[in-house]
Parts: structure tokens; C-alpha cells; sequence
């Protein structure tokens, strides 16, 4: 090789082993906590109170995912506030409305959900469908589906981590920037490093669903359902509410 040509390849390999040498020793790597609101650099137990802390203090959010529980799976999408909620419900096939105001809780669903193969049990979910069914507080229904528009009831599960917590590995929930908090038994949690740090997204214990948290304090619309949507259909539900299996 020529003087010149030494010289030439010696002045381009500068630049290239500079830049390897600022990866090799992670001059380029940057700071994942940069920019953030600085709580993936906190111990496992202060994420998870802060965390808790900013859950609690909102009044509003919207959850989806699924839930299993008793051995039956349910794909929620409901909006949740300190006074209720409102929102879809998918399970065993079939897909209802839930709104609860208050203590006063509401279920719509087209007939099928009702079910029942017999001419009396079809004829009176023909009367139910695409209605809202007011759910006496005393009716297992009741007991069954209020706890899926119960904000303070869902968020409490959010910590329940199992065994010891341990900060993982930073990530993302869309678009936002998070550190995983794990249980040393089974379970995550997902917080915000944007802002507020919210949990954005818990994966249940023993592979028992996983659920994304959005919307935190935002407001939306929560009201009874207007009379004429609204059938009383007496002192019990339980017996015909029960989903059946799609065909």
C-alpha cells in the first residue's frame, strides 16, 4: 500500500473505531431513565406505593383486558369512576352491557344472552333484548357482575404481586415509557415514566388475564338509562341471566 493510501485508510478508521469504542464502552448507550419522571431509578417498594398512590387519587379510568376467574374467562372494556362504571362484557361467547350508577346496577344484552331452549324461556328474552335490565341488589347476578364496574374492587388487584417485588426491565405500553415491577411468585406490573406514574398494565397472577389501564382522570358521562329503555323484570334475573355458548 502506498504512503497515501495508508494515510487515507488511517483517517477513515478513526471515526469507525471511535464509534466502536463509544459502543463497546457505552459512551452512546444514553440514560433509559433520561427525560423521565424518574421513578425507574426507585426501589421495587417505593414504584409500587407511588404507583398505588396515583391510582387511588384518580378518579377515572378505563381498564380492559381479560379477567379468569372460577375457571371462566371474561374480556372486559369498562370505564370506571368512584361512582360506577360502564362498559362491555364478552364471556363464553356472548357480549353484554354493564352500567351501574350508584348502587344501581344495569345489564343489556341481546336475547340469545338470556338463553333457553324452551318456548317460555325464548319468549321472555325477546322481551329483554337490546333492553336495559335493572338487576335487583339481592339477585346472584347482582353479586356476579357488580365487582366488574367496581373501581376501587379492580384497582385492588392491581398489587397484588405475589412473593417479593423487584424492579425489571424498562419497556413500553404504546407509546408510553415503563419499568416493570415483578412479583417473585408470578405477576407484573407495568408503571408509567411519563408524567403521573400510573399502572398502565398488570398481568395477573397465575397467567389469570392481563389488563391495560388508560385514561386516567378523564371525565366521561356515567347517568341512568332513560325509563323507556328500561325493563323491570321483577325481584330475580340470576336464573336467566347466564350466558350460554355461542354457536
Amino acid at each position: 500500500m502506498t504512503p497515501g493510501r495508508r494515510t487515507l485508510a488511517a483517517a477513515l478508521a478513526v471515526p469507525v473505531t471511535g464509534a466502536l469504542l463509544s459502543g463497546c464502552l457505552g459512551l452512546g448507550g444514553g440514560d433509559p431513565d433520561a427525560g423521565t419522571n424518574g421513578v425507574g431509578k426507585l426501589p421495587a417498594q417505593t414504584i409500587e406505593a407511588r404507583a398505588k398512590a396515583a391510582a387511588t387519587s384518580a378518579h377515572t379510568v378505563r381498564l380492559s383486558g381479560t379477567v379468569v376467574s372460577v375457571g371462566q374467562t371474561y374480556r372486559l372494556d369498562m370505564r370506571l369512576s368512584d361512582s360506577g362504571g360502564i362498559g362491555e362484557v364478552t364471556t363464553k361467547g356472548s357480549t353484554f352491557e354493564l352500567l351501574r350508577v350508584g348502587q344501581d346496577l344495569y345489564l343489556k344484552a341481546g336475547s340469545s344472552f338470556y338463553g333457553g331452549s324452551d318456548k317460555d324461556s325464548q319468549s321472555a328474552a325477546a322481551k329483554l333484548d337490546g333492553k336495559f335490565v335493572k338487576v335487583p341488589t339481592g339477585d346472584p347476578a347482582y353479586r356476579q357482575f357488580s365487582g366488574l364496574t367496581d373501581k376501587k374492587l379492580l384497582l385492588g388487584d392491581l398489587f397484588l404481586l405475589d412473593g417479593s417485588v423487584s424492579v425489571g426491565s424498562h419497556g413500553k405500553v404504546g407509546d408510553v415509557k415503563t419499568v416493570t415491577l415483578n412479583g417473585s411468585k408470578g405477576g407484573a406490573l407495568d408503571v408509567s415514566l411519563s408524567g403521573t406514574p400510573y399502572p398502565l398494565r398488570y398481568q395477573r397472577v397465575g397467567n389469570a388475564g392481563t389488563l391495560t389501564l388508560s385514561d386516567w382522570g378523564q371525565d366521561f358521562t356515567l347517568a341512568a338509562p332513560a325509563k323507556d329503555a328500561v325493563v323491570d323484570y321483577g325481584s330475580a334475573v340470576g336464573a336467566t341471566a347466564t350466558p350460554k355458548p355461542s354457536k
